[in-house]
């Protein structure tokens, strides 16, 4: 039976595919589609490519400049943090509102902190604020530089197998999953990624705005637990906190037009109140 996931963004991948950009030495992927309109860049999680956020950049296509990053096969945090504002120079994307998930949203939080002349919003979506004690987890616990790569997807695919029964709402998200963990990710790409997170350098505090920090969270989210996600809103501040009662780690993905309506909203396309209820906590 064909995923219905997995075809859509196939289709999307056919029609908008990744390109390379070359910058310190490293090569980054990229999507970039819109010519007019607020500017928005999108960072992924260890388990996506720039393809991930394919039903968000399907719907804001006519009507914002959108660049979705997939990350190189080398580099950390702080380097990859420096690429990315070259990139936004580059793409004459100065001011854009910057969403990273999962990694990516620890990435965005050290990119605005840092170069915060060339951001003017950040998402902080799924994600952590502090990286001290994960190196104790695996996989993270792991010599992940030369502890054979199939040995690395197997943590991954083993977790990911419990959602294959058809009767998991997530179960088609688990297959789209899977075919990333199974080498649609490179192996080069997915030890960067995991190394990245293990030996990232604290978060700097944030100088932006706090109408222009916003934080996105899921009730089951099982891979940001409570505790942690309460340390993001509070480190962060946020003006305005998104807040999914049931879509999983990937809320992109399984509450997609919910997710763009929250892109809405931060870009200044929507007033507060069009879709997601008004106050600093909103929830759906």
């Amino acid at each position: 039976m064909t995923n219905p996931l997995i075809a859509a963004r196939d289709a999307f991948l056919a029609a908008n595919p990744e390109h390379r950009i070359e910058i310190n030495t490293r090569n980054w992927g990229a999507i970039q589609v819109g010519d007019s309109g607020p500017a928005l860049v999108l960072i992924p999680g260890t388990l996506g490519r720039a393809d991930i956020f394919w039903q968000q950049i399907t719907a804001l296509s006519d009507r914002a400049r959108i660049l979705s990053l997939s990350y190189p096969g080398s580099g950390g945090i702080a380097d990859w943090a420096g690429d990315i504002a070259q990139i936004i120079k580059d793409q004459e994307m100065q001011g854009a509102v910057v969403l990273g998930s999962s990694l990516g949203g620890y990435l965005a939080q050290y990119l605005a902190a840092h170069y915060p002349g060339d951001i003017k919003g950040l998402v902080a979506a799924n994600t952590l604020n502090s990286v001290r004690g994960h190196d104790q987890k695996p996989p993270y616990n792991f010599d992940l530089i030369n502890t054979p790569i199939d040995e690395l997807r197997t943590g991954f695919k083993t977790g990911l197998q419990g959602w294959l029964d058809p009767n998991n709402p997530y179960a088609d998200l688990a297959e789209l999953l899977l075919a990333e963990v199974a080498g649609r990710i490179p192996e080069d790409e997915l030890r960067a990624r995991l190394q990245a997170l293990k030996t990232a350098p604290d978060l700097s505090a944030q100088t932006l705005p706090d109408a222009a920090i916003f934080t996105v969270e899921c009730d089951d989210d099982h891979l940001i637990p409570p505790p942690m996600r309460a340390a993001v809103r509070s480190a962060l501040n946020p003006g305005r906190s998104f807040r999914f009662g049931a879509a999983s780690h990937f809320p992109y993905v399984t509450r997609p037009d919910d997710y763009t309506a929250l892109l809405c909203e931060v870009l200044g396309l929507e007033p507060a109140g069009t879709h997601w209820p008004v106050g600093q906590e909103a929830t759906l």
